[in-house]
């Protein structure tokens, strides 16, 4: 695995996540590692025709988790070079099936594509927790879940009120809440118990409306290998169930 690092910055982060890498996985292209000064910058991988790109901040890059950071962005990129259904097809095309002849506020048009994102790390995670141990991975998201349950409104909002903070929002929140329990659940990362279970009963209560145990299931039992139609249509009735309504079907 040919990995550049571009930039001043810690080098050994990176190093070790493709020593990890390498034990069950390699990459054609060569990785370059972009350190970026924002802060705020999330780690995220950029796929060109002759190379694969991982930008990051320093602040992320510095951090306990940056080994784990980019290992999940070189589990990215091995998916997309194998052409997985989940990295190769058009989100955009798949919420099109599911919404046609709806209308959907731009707030839950944003979630539907952080539901498609979720689907994107599940099958990436499935890699990053083949080569790598989960505790890190766990802590994250039980802290991050953790935050955002506590970030919730105390009260429902007025009828004609909105949220402000996206955070806060529970619908998304549960979401959010099955996805890192069936992510942790799939790779048999809890014990009875875990606080996680009781963070994610949390965030399902604030979100009736939502089908929490749907979701939880639809994520943790994504089929390891589909086919091309069998993700887009599982990533359709996702949008669905989130949205609500049936709709055309997309095959």
């Amino acid at each position: 695995m040919d990995l550049r690092i571009q930039g001043s910055g810690p080098t050994a982060p990176f190093l070790g996540a493709r020593d990890l890498f390498e034990t069950e996985r390699d990459l054609s292209l060569p990785v370059h590692v972009r350190l970026r000064e924002d802060p705020d910058e999330r780690t995220w991988a950029g796929h060109y025709d002759d190379r694969h790109v991982l930008n990051i901040s320093r602040q992320a890059a510095s951090s306990a988790l940056a080994r784990e950071l980019a290992l999940h962005e070189f589990a990215h990129m091995a998916r997309h070079e194998e052409e997985h259904p989940s990295h190769v097809q058009s989100t955009e095309e798949a919420l099109y099936l599911a919404l046609a002849g709806r209308r959907v506020e731009r707030r839950k048009l944003a979630h539907c594509y952080q539901i498609a994102n979720h689907m994107k790390d599940i099958y990436a995670d499935d890699i990053t927790l083949a080569v790598g141990p989960g505790e890190k991975l766990l802590a994250f998201l039980e802290s991050s879940l953790a935050t955002a349950v506590a970030d919730r409104p105390q009260a429902p909002p007025r009828p004609g009120h909105r949220r402000i903070s996206a955070s806060a929002d529970p619908e998304i929140t549960a979401v959010n809440a099955a996805f890192a329990l069936a992510l942790a659940e799939r790779h048999d990362l809890l014990e009875p118990g875990h606080r996680l279970y009781d963070l994610a009963h949390a965030a399902s209560m604030d979100a009736p409306g939502v089908d929490f145990e749907g979701f939880r299931e639809r994520f943790r039992e994504l089929a390891r290998e589909p086919d091309a139609s069998t993700y887009r249509q599982t990533l359709v009735e996702a949008t669905r169930s989130y949205v609500g309504g049936e709709g055309v079907a997309a095959d």
